[in-house]
């Protein structure tokens, strides 16, 4: 299982993700291959790769977010 903490909200592009819960919020990509760019506290940037249906996990944390997600949704 993947973990990162980001200080920014993420916007996910209607084509390619679609939110299927509300709480926990969790979106599914629509298709394969979808690359999300994320930036840690750190200022660490981080690029993954989705597969189709693969899912990803926001939580928020006093000031942050908990971003997690399955290693077998990556490509």
């Amino acid at each position: 299982m993947g973990l990162l903490y980001t200080k920014f909200y993420m916007d996910f592009d209607e084509k390619e993700w679609k939110q299927i819960s509300i709480n926990p919020i969790v979106f599914q990509t629509i298709k394969d291959d979808v690359s999300l760019e994320i930036e840690d506290t750190s200022h660490k940037l981080y690029k993954l790769n989705f597969k189709q249906g693969g899912k990803f996990r926001m939580f928020r944390v006093t000031g942050k977010f908990r971003l997690t997600w399955d290693d077998e949704d990556i490509l």
